[in-house]
């Protein structure tokens, strides 16, 4: 079981399908955090940012863990990855980019823009399942955060 002292685990989502499919993983995998959610780029640099109807700290939570989507629509993961990790207050955060894509140039540019981990989403439910209970298991009890 996996338990957890950490802040909320942000989940970057553009599809409600795999928003709730990686909320009910990793609910089974024994995650005890708060599950937040920004549903594209511009909403999720709002909320890092505590701009826009964000801007009530309540609202806003810093994140321990950015789940995060590259292949959004308007401004992409690509872009949202690279503006925290060039961002002061925001860089420390570790993000872990999980996608469909096995474009050698996104995971190497992923990692060029300071991704912690590239994780690729598998198709298959039952094995999406176990990536996700590997990344609880992992992030939320084996890492130590700042």
């Amino acid at each position: 079981m996996v338990i957890s002292r950490i802040s909320p685990l942000l989940l970057i989502e553009d599809s409600p399908e795999d928003r709730e499919t990686a909320t009910r993983a990793l609910k089974k995998a024994g995650l005890r955090v708060p599950i937040l959610y920004c549903v594209d780029g511009d909403d999720a640099m709002d909320f890092l940012r505590r701009k826009g109807h964000y801007a009530d700290d309540e609202k806003a939570v810093r994140p321990g863990v950015i789940l995060l989507d590259l292949n959004m629509p308007g401004t992409d993961g690509r872009e949202v990855l690279s503006q925290i990790k060039n961002d002061e207050d925001l860089k420390t955060i570790p993000v872990l980019v999980v996608t469909t894509s096995r474009d050698e140039r996104d995971i190497k540019s992923c990692y060029e823009s300071g991704a912690n981990a590239y994780i690729r989403k598998p198709v298959d439910l039952s094995a999406f399942m176990l990536t996700m209970q590997r990344v609880a298991d992992f992030w939320f009890t084996e890492v130590v955060l700042p």
